[in-house]
Order: C-alpha cells, then sequence, then structure tokens
C-alpha cells in the first residue's frame, strides 16, 4: 500500500498571520511530501508494505535492522504531519472543549497554565522535535517532547495534539524565535478535533493495542 501526501482542508495562506503561505506550501508540499516518497521506498517488499502507519509505528521492531532507522524517522514524518494539518484550522473553536477542557481544568488548573507548560517543553526541546498533548488508556493526559520525529504512540499513549518545532515550521516567518511562534500557534488550532481524538482514543482499542483508535 503506497502512501500519499495528504490534502489539506484549508488553503495555504489559510493560517496567516501566525503561519505565513510559503512556509505552509514547502513544509507540506516539500518536507512532508518527502517522507511520504522515503516511507514507501523503505517499505517496499517489507513486513510494512500494506501495513497502516498506526502499525508501522507501533511494531517498529520488526523493520528490517538496515532499514529501521529510516523506516522510524520516516514514517513519523508522515504520520505526525498528518495530524499536525488537521490539529489547525482557519476557524472552529479557539479554546479546549468537551472532556478535553476538563482535564486540562483538573490537571493544569487553567488554560492558560497548560498553554505556559505546553510552551516551555516546545522551547525546550533541543534540537527538532515535537511537542504534544497526550493521553493514557485511563483517560490521564501530560505534555510531552520528542526529538526528530519520533511519536508517542510507539510508546501506547493516544496523540491528542502536537506541534511541529522542526525550524522548517516557523523559521521564515519567526526565524529563532521559536518561543514566539509557540505561544502565536494557539491561534490557530483545532479543538473539536482535539476532543475527537480524545474520545475515540476512550472508545476503542485499534488491533495494535495502543488505544490510539485506529
Amino acid at each position: 500500500m503506497a502512501f500519499e501526501l495528504v490534502k489539506l482542508n484549508y488553503a495555504y495562506d489559510a493560517l496567516e498571520p501566525v503561519i505565513d503561505k510559503e512556509t505552509m506550501e514547502i513544509h507540506h508540499s516539500k518536507h512532508h511530501q518527502t517522507y511520504v516518497n522515503n516511507l514507501n521506498n523503505l517499505i517496499k517488499d517489507t513486513v510494512f508494505e500494506d501495513a497502516t502507519l498506526v502499525e508501522i509505528l507501533t511494531h517498529l521492531e520488526h523493520a528490517p535492522e538496515d532499514k529501521k532507522n529510516g523506516i522510524r524517522n520516516n514514517v513519523g514524518g508522515v504520520f505526525n504531519h498528518n495530524l499536525f494539518w488537521e490539529s489547525m484550522t482557519p476557524g472552529g473553536a479557539k479554546e479546549p472543549v468537551g472532556e478535553v477542557a476538563k482535564k486540562i481544568a483538573e490537571k493544569f488548573e487553567s488554560f492558560e497554565s497548560f498553554k505556559e507548560e505546553f510552551n516551555k517543553k516546545g522551547a525546550g526541546q533541543f534540537g527538532s522535535g515535537w511537542v504534544w498533548l497526550v493521553a493514557d488508556k485511563d483517560g490521564n493526559i501530560e505534555i510531552v517532547s520528542t526529538p526528530n520525529q519520533d511519536c508517542p504512540i510507539t510508546c501506547g499513549k493516544i496523540v491528542l495534539l502536537g506541534n511541529d518545532v522542526w525550524e522548517h515550521a516557523y523559521y521564515l516567518k519567526y526565524q529563532n524565535r521559536r518561543a514566539e511562534y509557540l505561544k502565536e500557534w494557539w491561534k490557530v488550532v483545532n479543538w473539536d478535533i482535539v476532543e475527537a481524538r480524545y474520545q475515540n482514543g476512550m472508545k476503542e482499542t485499534c488491533s495494535c493495542g495502543c488505544g490510539c483508535g485506529c
């Protein structure tokens, strides 16, 4: 099964001024496309040739040794970016909704405190990587960061929200000001989809047992 570059639900300029059109176009059509192309080449004639992204991410131990690092990096690159694009919208809820809102209030006391912790974790990620809001199978939430294209579902977490802190995600507009990018990014987060991921994760258990709802 060959993977394809996902189509965005909005135009490249739809998230301006938070994320500029040129950054969106390069990030999606160049960086993300490269991950897709690389992954398809790497999994050809392997046990993963007909697998889903989640199946690959949660069974990386079955990757051929000489391709393991490449598959890990590129399947994460595809999955993480699919989730990233879907996590943003030019419209929709701008604050947490539903059960996610309750969980954030319980753990962090306020939305502002949650954002501060999330931004701190993202700014503190050394080098390239991601910052995430995740849940476990019992519905407990936490903020984590991962290097490169690693994804928390490999550790059995349900991914609710992720922000890309690789420089190519923000450098054209924000240069080295990652903290500013993190702060502005909240203006385009789609909390409706975050709540949907939480609900799906709590209801469903996928074939790999990670609880991600795939």
